[in-house]
């Protein structure tokens, strides 16, 4: 156990003070640690000055809120403008500082290497009295990885997220989406088929048929589509920062395909290029598929969002999100037999693992049909 020094001494305000120096990226700095009582204050002391022995101290990254910050900014040049932003809405449920400098943020205060398993569960206890479990689950996922990420800059021993584990209350589903039921389908494309504005009414049904997540058919363009061989090739997203419209690359890698579209969508979709026509001209190759009111960006990433939440109210369907038209296609095309390596395929996951893991409810009845008796396997069975 490291030996300090300078003893503690009481300050005005009754705290205890230890000053000591330790070297910060290998520069010496003195610092200050304070406690009720002088043992408090030693013990502070003897962990910060074991800490900056192993290179662990920083005063830039030593509190909570303050490392959350820096990983952002870093995650920030790794994924998508709207991912980047989730990221920060999520983390700010648990460090409210992150983006109110005037909040109150006991964890986010907090020293970095001080955070134990204790604290974390006692902030997603209380966001579970006011948020849904799906969304503390994000929040719980994100203070990991930034804890992750510290523990393998060596700043932390351990990440205390880890024992933290957050159940679904009984009565609440598991899945991550819902699929839309067969009658729920045919209601929902009838009125699509009459909806007054054909741009928003061929998103809705394209994120349905072809299995497409919103950003991807807002970013097609009449180039991607091939509409006598029947298909459509993902180059682009379009999607939003939280404060505009942004073009990317897809999600992932694999996310970039060419998918089959069905013959009632494709004859929909030859419908809808005379429509365009008669109102923007003949279509060029790099005009976008489902212009906004400014014909050269997209339409608005949130008019299929209000339009499928008016549809639904009239129609009286259960609260659906665009993404479940998504989950919808890929539920199906599996308990329509569909294997699950070309499933994973067409929906652009980076392996079927991750449409195993989204869709296990759906392959787990079917799986409950094959059951193969030894006996059948001999012949006919002889009668009683």
């Amino acid at each position: 156990m490291p030996r300090l020094t300078n003893k503690p001494r009481r300050r005005k305000d009754g705290r205890f003070e230890v000053r000591l120096t330790v070297r910060e990226n290998g520069v010496p700095v003195q610092v200050s640690v304070y406690g009720q009582t002088a043992a408090e204050a030693e013990r502070k002391a003897r962990d910060l000055k074991t800490r900056a022995e192993r290179g662990q101290f920083s005063r830039d990254r030593s509190t909570t809120v303050g490392y959350a910050r820096l990983w952002l900014e870093r995650k920030a040049k790794e994924v998508r403008p709207r991912t980047a932003e989730l990221y920060r809405l999520e983390l700010g449920y648990a460090l409210p500082s992150l983006t109110d400098p005037e909040a109150r943020d006991p964890l986010g205060s907090r020293p970095l290497q001080e955070v134990k398993p204790a604290h974390i569960r006692e902030v997603l206890d209380d966001l579970g009295e006011r948020y849904s479990t799906r969304t503390v689950k994000m929040v719980r996922q994100r203070l990991w990885q930034v804890f992750r990420d510290a523990l393998d800059m060596e700043l932390v021993f351990r990440n205390p997220v880890d024992p933290v584990r957050i159940k679904t209350p009984r009565g609440q589903s598991q899945k991550g989406g819902r699929a839309l039921e067969v009658h729920e389908i045919a209601a929902l494309l009838s009125a699509l088929d009459q909806h007054p504005d054909p741009r928003t009414a061929l998103s809705l049904r394209l994120m349905l048929a072809c299995g497409l997540r919103r950003g991807e058919c807002l970013g097609l363009q009449w180039g991607d589509l091939d509409l006598e061989a029947g298909t459509l090739t993902v180059t682009r997203a379009w999607t939003d920062d939280g404060k505009r419209g942004v073009l990317t690359l897809p999600k992932t890698l694999t996310s970039a395909r060419t998918v089959p579209i069905p013959h009632a969508t494709l004859e929909r979709l030859k419908a809808y290029r005379i429509w365009y026509t008669e109102r923007l001209g003949e279509p060029k190759l790099d005009s976008w598929l489902l212009p906004g009111n400014d014909p050269s960006k997209p339409l608005n990433p949130h008019a299929p969002n209000w339009a499928l939440k008016r549809i639904t109210e009239r129609l009286g369907i259960p609260p659906l999100r665009v993404h479940d038209l998504r989950h919808s296609y890929g539920s199906h095309m599996l308990a329509n037999g569909a294997p699950l390596e070309l499933v994973a395929e067409r929906m652009g996951h980076a392996n079927a693992n991750i449409t195993l893991g989204v869709y296990r409810h759906v392959l787990e009845h079917e799986r409950k049909g094959w059951i193969i008796d030894p006996e059948d396997l001999l012949g006919p069975r002889a009668q009683a």
